[in-house]
């Protein structure tokens, strides 16, 4: 939510801090509270936390001192760049972990994309490709036969869920460059499965009638949720959608999740129908388009009860649900307008049938205003973005670690 979403502030609004008084006025006490940290580095411009394992390694992605974009992990208080060397080209985005420490992003390489596509919205006209860190070793993943292709998550059996091009040029692609900056698209591209096994890639087919799919999130029984339509009406990522939310089962089979009543406008930036991940529960958190299809909210799945819409934050029109643990708990984020104007964010978490706004929940003199969060472990901890909001980095946007704290500890004391 992943959210291997990578969102940028360009897109969102920054609202004004909340005061300490405005914190503990908002609190809210049937949920946890969390001691949040600023992840830095410091005097960085921007780094984001895409997700978080249960040792507490997260994934992510920071700005290096060349302006480009690196892979990087969070671990222990130290930030990694992984994208150096990574595939060789300047960009790259590191979007999951898991407990074996292998980690899956994706990477520019060196070579030109023929077709200049911007594939994965660097806008330099690379080949972009997902990738497998481990223990220092970089491997590219491979395609179904055409130049690019995406990564969702990693599961703890090594397999990685995404999207890659074939071979088909189709004529059904929308031409021009798509509301969130990728394309122009030529090439269809499926969701796939790649490993466990090295160099290893299963093609997931969409639903009938439909000819593209992207897969984004997959558990440790081999279950994978995303998004099938066609190269008409689905976008890739960031602000990744499509009309179906759809579950592929371990044996390849292709389910429909439903909707809350919408499908998707391509015109309107992070419209869509999508699931974004699932855990070994096979429950499934996303986004899902309401009637119209300019309003979309985050959704919980099951298969005893469907698709359930989980709103949005008082005041606010949309949301996505990105970030899901086994315990059923969603993060993500709740935004007051859609489209390309789009309004102030908020990270959200979801528990028992709860949502509340993640910045009421931290100590109130903290140093950071959170604008999306994008993972949760099983011990509850929260990680994405948010800008700073006092020090020498106020006004940077960073990525953060959300601790949860035992009921007796007094978060409201002032240091």
């Amino acid at each position: 939510m992943k959210s291997t979403l990578l969102l940028t502030t360009s897109l969102l609004l920054i609202p004004a801090a909340l005061t300490a008084q405005e914190r503990l006025d908002r609190r809210d006490h049937k949920q946890p509270h969390y001691m949040l940290s600023d992840l830095g580095p410091a005097g960085n411009p921007f780094s984001q936390g895409t997700y978080i394992n249960s040792w507490e390694l997260m994934s992510g992605v920071d700005t290096a001192p060349d302006g480009t974009a690196h892979a990087v992990i969070f671990d222990d208080g130290l930030v990694k760049d992984i994208g150096t060397p990574g595939l060789g080209g300047p960009n790259s985005g590191a979007f999951g972990a898991n407990d074996r420490g292998q980690v899956v992003g994706q990477g520019e390489t060196p070579a030109k994309d023929p077709n200049n596509e911007n594939f994965c919205g660097y806008r330099t006209g690379l080949q972009c490709l997902p990738f497998i860190w481990h223990h220092g070793v970089t491997t590219a993943l491979p395609t179904l036969g055409g130049t690019n292709a995406g990564p969702g998550a990693i599961n703890n059996l090594g397999q990685v869920a995404g999207y890659a091009e074939n071979s088909h040029q189709d004529p059904d692609c929308r031409p021009g460059v798509a509301v969130n900056g990728t394309g122009p698209q030529l090439l269809d591209f499926e969701a796939v499965i790649w490993g466990a096994r090295p160099g290893e890639i299963r093609e997931l087919r969409p639903l009938p009638g439909d000819t593209v799919g992207m897969a984004i999130g997959i558990n440790d029984l081999g279950e994978a949720v995303g998004t099938s339509g066609t190269c008409a009406n689905t976008v890739l990522p960031g602000f990744a959608g499509g009309p179906h939310a759809v579950l592929w089962g371990a044996d390849g089979s292709v389910h429909d999740l439903g909707s809350l009543g919408g499908t998707i406008d391509p015109t309107v930036l992070g419209s869509g129908t999508i699931g974004f991940i699932l855990n070994n529960r096979s429950q499934v958190t996303g986004q899902a388009a309401l009637p119209g299809n300019a309003v979309f909210h985050p959704f919980f799945w099951t298969r005893e009860n469907g698709m359930r819409d989980l709103g949005v934050l008082d005041g606010d029109l949309v949301g996505a649900g990105l970030g899901m643990n086994n315990r059923g708990d969603v993060v993500g984020a709740s935004i007051s307008a859609p489209g390309a104007a789009t309004g102030n964010a908020r990270a959200f978490v979801w528990r028992h049938g709860h949502m509340s706004d993640l910045n009421t929940l931290v100590q109130i003199d903290a140093p950071m205003y959170l604008l999306v969060a994008f993972g949760i472990n099983d011990d509850g901890l929260i990680t994405g973005f948010g800008v700073v909001t006092s020090g020498p980095d106020a006004g940077k946007v960073h990525a953060f670690l959300a601790t949860p704290q035992d009921d007796n500890d007094d978060l409201d004391r002032r240091d």
